[in-house]
């Protein structure tokens, strides 16, 4: 699951530090999941809802061993928010 690369808005907007200083570290996560046996017939491009994570589409990097969804659309989160 892909996130914000960047911590900040500008990180080259610093001109005191480095941009890499602001590289979130949450930029990627891997997440590995139990399917339904269905999602083996799925091909690259086939679109999917998972509950409570978002939308996601099967990657053209997927083997019949190794199956990868990259998430398209997040679901809101109005929970979080609320309570910070």
């Amino acid at each position: 699951i892909y996130d914000r690369l960047f911590s900040d808005e500008a990180p080259d907007g610093h001109k005191d530090k480095d941009f890499m200083e602001f590289l979130n570290p949450d930029s990627l996560n891997v997440v590995k999941a139990f399917l339904e046996p269905s999602l083996e017939s799925s091909k690259p491009g086939d679109r999917f809802q998972f509950q409570r994570l978002g939308y996601f589409c099967m990657d053209d990097d997927s083997t019949q061993d190794k199956l990868v969804f990259n998430r398209t659309v997040p679901l809101r989160d109005t929970w979080s928010r609320r309570n910070k």
